[in-house]
């Protein structure tokens, strides 16, 4: 069913403050690009689990975990997964790695992720996977259409009720697999590696520590400068090629030329050959955006910054090529050459994150300033409410996630009350300016990487890994290594 024209509005203003670690038309705080997810049919996704020593179960969730009315009690099916292929076991208080899924679905997450397998011989442990409530299966009110309908269900689905599920399901898993002194450490990346943050500062007595991957903890309220995430963007393209930035930077003003000629749109549409004719340019402009957002943020071979402009900058062969026929080469470079290409396909996933940016992750960016290679486009508090009222009839509460979690002084917080973090960012990430980049503690440390992108260090290892990559996961090892160790010595000494 085609969205009314607030949605539209309203996902164009959320779709740069979605943070995942997929890659998706939209810059999302999500771990991995959405081209490098494996995709399975249902029977054939359960074998390949099984296959990969893969349990999947479900657990019986509490809707509301802050209140006691009657209401709060409903249960829900809250999906997990669980491979015990190398763990030692409980009597040996061998440790659990536990995944804190985020905006996607748990089989996207299973498929890409690799810390938890790649490590797990090293540690002798136990890999859990958690999906976040409202995503992929689990579903709060059954169907899909039913749990994402309104306000009424969606209100449900922010992120401490989120941190409450993982606390049941993990202490549900230490007493099933009699592991009640097995050390957690709990991993996420993008808005999951806020939550693992988040988690350990909440429930220390659950996580023994957190490796928190490309979380821009501090991209809420005024924390940041609101441009820093496109100045970024725009670094990466310009660094990468300078005239592929030029480009791109003057293409906006060509499509507002063309826009304006009588039958403008219609132009426009055939040229990026859309799926459905352009009603405006915000549109067309904001697909644009975000795939540059999108390839700058994961930038990763073969969907890399290098080959999107190396389509733009290379003219078609025996062809005279404007210039926006050589930014449509950038965006089949990007998406693959298909009969046409829709701007308006929202995902499940995409709809929950909707409602949590309207609701309480409010990360205000925009493009400010003239020194991103894209036309000034403020972040608006007050278009940005107004949208989220006209959609959900709930106002966004921006304030929300520095008060809960303490976000506004991180430094402080996790000084005081935090111990066995590390948040690691790669400085080629637009959401690194958001991330933590220096130690705040011995315990809680900051690893960057130069050349780093969007939660790099927490997907599937490849033999073409670049060496600096390679050292930056032995040294997030090495760093757990040491707090399990320390960990088992006061354990034993206790006992």
């Amino acid at each position: 069913m085609p969205l009314p024209v607030p949605s539209i509005i309203l996902l164009l203003l959320v779709i740069f403050s979605t943070i995942s670690c997929t890659h998706s038309k939209e810059a999302r705080l999500s771990v991995f690009p959405k081209k490098l997810r494996y995709t399975f049919d249902g029977e054939k996704l359960h074998y390949k689990f099984a296959d990969l020593g893969i349990e999947i179960f479900f657990f019986e969730q509490t809707l509301d975990h802050f209140t006691y009315t009657p209401g709060s009690y409903k249960k829900f099916r809250q999906r997990y997964a669980v491979n015990s292929k190398y763990w030692e076991g409980g009597k040996t208080n061998a440790p659990i790695l536990a995944y804190l899924g985020a905006e996607s679905s748990l089989d996207s997450e299973l498929s890409v992720l690799g810390f938890l397998k790649d490590n797990a011989p090293h540690f002798k442990a136990l890999m859990v996977y958690i999906e976040h409530r409202f995503y992929g299966e689990t579903m709060p009110f059954g169907s899909a259409e039913e749990t994402l309908k309104n306000a009424k269900t969606l209100g449900y689905l922010n992120a401490a009720q989120a941190l409450a599920d993982y606390a049941a399901i993990l202490l549900h898993i230490k007493e099933t697999y009699s592991a009640k002194h097995s050390p957690v450490i709990v991993i996420g990346g993008s808005y999951g590696g806020m939550l693992a943050a988040w988690f350990k500062l909440k429930y220390p007595h659950i996580a023994l520590g957190a490796l928190a991957s490309s979380a821009p903890l501090l991209y809420f309220e005024d924390t940041l400068p609101k441009h820093g995430y496109f100045y970024i963007v725009t670094k990466v393209f310009k660094e990468t090629s300078q005239k592929c930035h030029n480009k791109i930077r003057k293409s906006w003003d060509e499509i507002d030329r063309i826009a304006a000629k009588p039958n403008g749109l219609s132009i426009l549409s055939k040229k990026f050959k859309l799926c459905n004719p352009l009603n405006d340019t915000i549109e067309l402009k904001s697909y644009l955006s975000n795939i540059y957002a999108g390839t700058a943020q994961y930038n990763n071979n073969p969907y890399s910054v290098a080959s999107l402009c190396e389509a733009i900058n290379t003219s078609p062969p025996n062809t005279k090529s404007d210039l926006l026929d050589q930014i449509f080469a950038g965006v089949v470079a990007s998406g693959g050459n298909i009969s046409c290409y829709g701007m308006d396909q929202i995902t499940n996933d995409a709809r929950a994150w909707t409602w949590q940016s309207c609701s309480e992750m409010v990360m205000p960016i925009g493009y400010e300033k003239e020194d991103t290679m894209f036309q000034p486009k403020p972040f608006n508090m007050s278009s940005f409410t107004k949208n989220c009222e006209s959609q959900y009839g709930v106002s966004p509460r921006p304030h929300w996630v520095t008060a809960y979690f303490g976000s506004q002084d991180v430094k402080l917080i996790f000084r005081r009350f935090g111990n066995n973090i590390i948040f690691s960012n790669g400085l080629l990430d637009p959401y690194s300016v958001g991330g933590v980049l220096e130690d705040i503690s011995d315990t809680v440390i900051a690893i960057t990487t130069r050349d780093g992108s969007h939660c790099q260090d927490i997907v599937l290892k490849s033999k073409e890994d670049p060496e600096w990559l390679v050292e930056q996961r032995e040294k997030e090892v090495k760093i757990i290594d040491s707090w399990i160790s320390t960990y088992q010595k006061d354990l034993n000494i206790s006992s």
